[in-house]
């Protein structure tokens, strides 16, 4: 029988190691991404999905954007946004996200989304103007966008990822086996054939997974094999952090050798460029991925 991961209780919780604590945001910085987040009406992945380097990444004066609203149609049980019919569809949101990218004036900029999947193009056409928007008012900062799962709605996915974005992302979150409990509207096989996708059509390949959940070494070994078979380029790993009590409980703590001891694993599997620790995230230290040759 397959166990799989299970929601918590107070008593089962683990508690978290040393190496897993964050500062608190403070700072000039974060407070002026903080006041432009709020003028502007955006959105932030940073405290929608509760990340534990917000503090470190908005005091740098960056900040993950997030369009297309606060409510995911997905019911995806490792994550903190909410999950509900979404309302909010605004056609201006992309020049405001250009507007605020350029005030931040930061060098890397990264978007992401919920899912949309109630419209028929899947958000496409906010997500193809919100990367052209941003490159008309700051033409010199690079962009990744980290886009949802398009179910196979391949001509929304080329529409995503044709504004000539830097990097185009999409995180697979775990491994095969677990996928229908962390992500029970995805498919593991339909996720690697949207990357194998973006990677023909010319564009640099990531991904996310994180770990902790249940897997097993040689599942992440395999999914490393997975990604590099179908053109995976950039790997970003890093340990799953239970966002409430009614989310899957961490299954275990992997100690950051161990997260070493996958980069170079990643590394030797045929992948371009590994982040692996306890903290990464996939937008943590963004910019270095734009580097990755593309050849």
């Amino acid at each position: 029988m397959i166990e799989l991961p299970v929601i918590s209780s107070p008593e089962t919780r683990k508690r978290k190691p040393d190496w897993l604590r964050v500062k608190l945001p403070v700072g000039p910085e974060y407070a002026k991404v903080r006041k432009l987040v709020d003028n502007y009406k955006l959105h932030t992945i940073c405290e929608s999905g509760n990340c534990p380097n917000m503090g470190e990444c908005w005091g740098a004066g960056t900040a993950t954007f997030m369009i297309l609203g606060n409510v995911c149609t997905r019911s995806c049980t490792f994550c903190a946004v909410a999950t509900g019919r979404p309302t909010e569809y605004d056609m201006e949101e992309p020049k405001r996200v250009a507007e605020a990218i350029k005030l931040m004036g930061v060098k890397h900029a990264v978007i992401t989304s919920v899912n949309r999947d109630e419209l028929k193009d899947r958000g496409a056409e906010v997500w193809y103007q919100t990367v052209v928007e941003t490159k008309k008012e700051s033409p010199e900062t690079t962009i990744e966008t980290l886009i949802p799962d398009t179910k196979g709605n391949w001509d929304a996915l080329y529409r995503m990822i044709e504004g000539k974005q830097e990097v185009v992302s999409h995180n697979m979150e775990t491994v095969g086996r677990l996928y229908r409990i962390v992500r029970p509207q995805a498919k593991y096989e339909r996720s690697l054939e949207q990357i194998r996708r973006i990677r023909e059509a010319g564009m640099r390949t990531k991904t996310g997974i994180m770990l902790g959940i249940g897997e097993t070494k040689e599942e992440v070994f395999k999914a490393m094999d997975d990604l590099a078979a179908n053109g995976l380029m950039i790997l970003t790993l890093g340990q799953y952090l239970q966002p409430t009590k009614m989310h899957l409980e961490v299954a275990e703590f992997i100690h950051p050798d161990m997260f070493e001891m996958y980069r170079e694993e990643g590394l030797r599997r045929g992948l371009k460029y590994v982040e692996s620790g306890p903290l990464v995230r996939s937008s943590y230290h963004a910019e270095r991925h734009v580097n990755v040759p593309l050849d």
